[in-house]
């Protein structure tokens, strides 16, 4: 089989959007943990990968962002790290088609290195290092990790995931934020920085998503582009949020604007895209129409 990144050689991959969101329509109480539901209501999981599939996306996102088990922790659910990072993988693959992918999602684990915060190097790499485990005993294709918003965590998540699932690629997406200087994280960490240091360490794919709607993520993939020759993967948010009248956010970004700002990044050199926050099946169905036009 065609391994994903192979694939993204070749054409552009697509990846699905927004998660959370979507369960929250299901029924997902607002501030809840969404790993809960992978053995709570796996139905509900499997239903938003199926839609993103019949919308035409190449690979989904397991539903383990949030499962790191220091996260996991300050909602009582430490023990419970890897039956719900084995169950989000399992989820997924079962309803993954024939020629399509599965991404094991890693996100940040709640809590800042030293001298920033409290956590050590050593504890999130075996924290990491515990989801991957999981997340390749159900059947992941690839581990993301994503929304990073320091690199050394980054390096963690990268370091961790080797270790744990040496056979599986390892793609890492940085959240920036767009300055007069240019691009940098939250940390202040820089795309050439980012890009050199992940490379050095044997990352697969590099990019960014979430902070940045489409428009300005063009800009952003041109930079990433000229610092990494490895694959790129770009998943913006659908524009900016605003916040409705229940506190809720919205996003006013139709999918036909979405679709049209992400063929810029694919020409820009983008070759894995996908949605962030205030995408829907609705964004990845008008981005499949165009990058799969002939």
């Amino acid at each position: 089989m065609t391994t994903m990144l192979d694939l993204a050689l070749v054409r552009p991959v697509i990846l699905d959007g927004a998660l959370g969101t979507e369960l929250m329509k299901r029924g997902l109480p607002q501030g809840a943990i969404p790993e809960i539901w992978n053995v709570e209501n796996a139905g509900a999981v499997r239903s938003v990968h199926a839609d993103y599939f019949s919308a035409g996306a190449d690979a989904v996102s397991t539903n383990s962002f949030g499962g790191h088990p220091l996260k996991l922790a300050a909602s009582g659910l430490r023990a419970r790290c890897a039956e719900l990072n084995r169950a989000a993988a399992e989820i997924a693959a079962s309803v993954r088609p024939a020629g399509r992918y599965v991404v094991g999602s890693l996100g940040p684990s709640g809590k800042l290195l030293r001298p920033q915060g409290d956590a050590t190097e050593a504890e999130l790499k075996a924290g990491f290092a515990e989801q991957v485990r999981a997340l390749a005993e159900g059947g992941v294709d690839l581990i993301l990790v994503e929304t990073m918003i320091d690199l050394r965590e980054a390096l963690c998540a990268l370091s961790g995931s080797k270790k744990a699932a040496p056979g599986l690629p390892v793609a890492v997406s940085m959240t920036f934020g767009q300055t007069r200087r240019g691009f940098f994280t939250i940390m202040g960490d820089s795309v050439v920085r980012c890009a050199e240091d992940l490379a050095r360490n044997g990352v697969s794919a590099f990019g960014a998503n979430c902070s940045l709607a489409s428009g300005a993520m063009i800009a952003l993939t041109r930079e990433i582009r000229a610092a990494s020759p490895l694959p790129v993967i770009i998943q913006p948010n659908a524009g900016r949020p605003d916040i409705n009248s229940e506190g809720g956010m919205t996003y006013a970004q139709t999918p036909s604007e979405f679709a049209s700002d992400m063929a810029q990044v694919a020409a820009a050199g983008a070759n894995i895209l996908g949605g962030c926050c205030g995408t829907n099946p609705d964004s990845i169905l008008a981005l499949s129409a165009i990058l799969k036009r002939p």
